[in-house]
C-alpha cells in the first residue's frame, strides 16, 4: 500500500486545525471529526482497492527489434473494479535505453481495456531484457494506492535493420537509375546467357555465328546472347578501429551492417546471388553467394553477432580468403574507412591486387562533423587555423576517390545517414550499365 499527495494534503489540514484548536477551542472537535472521517475513508479505500486483484497488464512487442529505427511496444491494461480507477504504469525497459519517461498515468473506466503505445529505437545489435511492469492503483477516493506488479520478464534480440528493406524494395522496383536517362539495352555477343537463334543481319558480329544451324538452314544464324541476370555480390564489411566511429549514436560498422542487409535483399529480388564476408585480422565469416531462400535468415543471423575489434584490419589476409573461397568473378562491396592518403596507401596494393580479379565497389565515410564545423564563420585567428585544417581534411577525403579511380577501383564516399540509399543506387547503376562482367 502507498500513500497518495491526497492523503497528505488531507493530513496536513487536520495537523493545522489541531494547531489552531489552542486558541480556537471550538476547533479541537471538528479536527477530532475529520480525522476520523478520514481515517473511515481510508479504510473503505483500502477494502475496495484490496477486496480483490482486479488489474492485469501485458506487454506486447515483437521478439525482435530492429537497430537504428522505432520499434513499437504495447501495454495492454484491463480494468475488472466495479468503479473507474487511476493507474500510473511503469515499464521497467532494458537499461540500455537509459530512458526514465516510461510513466504513463490514465484513468480507465470500469471492465475497460486501454493500449498505452510507445517507441523504443535501439542503437546497438544485441540481446535486451524487458523486466517487471508496475500498476499504482487508485480509487476515486484517491488516499491509497495499490501495487500491482506483473514480472514479465523477456529477451528481445536487435537485429541489423530489416525495417528498411520494404521501405528500399520500392526503390529497387521503380530503379531510381532510369529516371536519369539510362536505359536498358540488350547487346549481342557480349555476355555468356543464351537467349535464341535468329537469322544473321549486317552489323551481327561474326565470333556469334552458329555453324552448325546455319549448315541446317542453309542460311547464315547467330547466337542471341542476353544480360547475364544471375550474378554474385559479396558484402564485405571490415570490423577494424576504423569503423568504430559513431555518428548519431551509431558505429559505422552499424551503418554498415543496416546497408548490407538492405542491399542483400535488393540484390536476391534483382535475381542476384548474394555473399557476405567480414574480417578484421582475418576472414571471420565466410558465407558463400547464393540465391536460396533462407540466404536473407542466414546473413540477419550471421550479422546480429558481429561486433568492431580494436585492432587494424588486415588487408592481405583478405585477399588470400578472397582467393581461396571465391571462384567465380564477382562484386565485392567492401565497407571500411580511409582517414588520409597514407592510411590507403597501407591497403591500396591488396585492393588493387582484388580488383583484378573482380569488380570491386569502396565504401568509405565522410566525417559530417568536420563538414558542419568547416562551415561556421571564424572569431579569430585560432578559427581560421582550425576551418583551414578542416578544408584540409575534407579535400584530402575526395581526393582518395580520384587515387582509387585511377587504380580502376570504384568508390562511393558517402555520409552514414545516406549510405543505404546511396549504395543501392550505386549498385543498380553498376547493373545497370553493366559493369559486373
Amino acid at each position: 500500500m502507498f500513500l497518495t499527495l491526497r492523503f497528505y494534503i488531507a493530513m496536513g489540514i487536520i495537523i493545522v486545525m489541531f494547531s489552531l484548536s489552542y486558541s480556537l477551542p471550538w476547533l479541537f472537535k471538528i479536527s477530532w471529526f475529520t480525522l476520523l472521517a478520514l481515517i473511515g475513508f481510508i479504510l473503505i479505500d483500502f477494502v475496495s482497492l484490496y477486496y480483490k486483484k482486479a488489474i492485469k497488464a501485458q506487454r506486447k512487442c515483437n521478439n525482435r527489434f530492429s537497430n537504428g529505427d522505432e520499434n513499437k511496444v504495447v501495454i495492454e491494461i484491463e480494468n475488472k473494479y466495479i468503479f473507474p480507477v487511476s493507474i500510473e504504469v511503469i515499464d521497467e525497459i532494458p537499461v540500455v535505453f537509459q530512458r526514465r519517461d516510461v510513466l504513463f498515468k490514465i484513468k480507465i473506466k470500469k471492465a475497460e481495456t486501454k493500449d498505452l503505445v510507445y517507441h523504443l529505437k535501439p542503437f546497438k545489435r544485441g540481446a535486451y531484457q524487458f523486466d517487471v511492469i508496475h500498476a499504482y492503483t487508485s480509487s476515486p477516493i484517491g488516499l491509497i494506492q495499490r501495487g500491482y506488479h506483473f514480472k514479465q520478464v523477456e529477451t528481445v534480440k536487435v537485429y541489423p535493420s530489416y525495417k528498411q528493406l520494404h521501405q528500399y524494395e520500392l526503390m529497387a522496383i521503380n530503379n531510381k537509375i532510369t529516371d536519369q536517362g539510362i536505359k536498358r539495352i540488350r547487346k549481342i555477343g557480349n555476355n555468356t546467357d543464351f537467349e535464341h537463334i535468329k537469322e544473321y543481319v549486317k552489323g551481327d558480329e561474326y565470333r556469334s555465328m552458329n555453324w552448325k544451324a546455319s549448315a541446317r538452314r542453309g542460311q547464315l544464324m547467330v547466337n542471341v546472347y542476353q544480360d547475364e541476370r544471375s550474378q554474385s555480390i559479396f558484402n564485405v564489411i571490415d570490423k577494424g578501429r576504423v569503423m568504430q566511429q559513431a555518428f548519431e549514436k551509431m558505429t559505422l560498422l552499424d551503418y554498415a551492417i543496416n546497408a548490407s542487409l538492405v542491399l542483400s535483399y535488393i540484390a536476391m529480388n534483382k535475381d542476384d546471388k548474394v555473399g557476405l564476408i567480414t574480417f578484421d585480422k582475418e576472414v571471420n565469416t565466410f558465407l558463400p553467394a547464393t540465391k536460396k531462400k533462407t540466404q536473407m535468415q542466414e546473413i540477419q543471423e550471421r550479422l546480429y553477432n558481429e561486433k568492431n575489434t580494436f585492432g587494424e584490419s588486415d588487408f592481405s589476409n583478405l585477399c588470400i580468403g578472397v582467393n581461396r573461397l571465391v571462384n567465380k568473378r564477382s562484386l565485392f562491396i567492401l565497407y571500411t574507412n580511409f582517414i588520409n592518403l597514407s592510411s590507403l596507401q597501407r591497403q591500396l596494393p591488396y585492393i588493387i591486387q582484388l580488383a583484378q580479379h573482380h569488380r570491386v565497389l569502396v565504401v568509405f565515410f565522410e566525417d559530417n562533423e568536420m563538414i558542419d564545423q568547416s562551415k561556421e564563420t571564424p572569431t579569430d585567428v585560432q578559427g581560421y587555423y582550425t576551418q583551414a585544417m578542416l578544408y584540409k581534411g575534407i579535400q584530402e577525403k575526395h581526393s582518395l576517390v580520384t587515387h582509387l579511380k585511377n587504380h580502376g577501383v570504384l568508390t562511393l564516399l558517402t555520409s552514414p545517414d545516406k549510405l543505404t540509399a546511396d549504395v543501392i543506387n550505386k549498385y543498380l547503376d553498376i547493373k545497370q550499365r553493366n559493369m559486373l562482367t
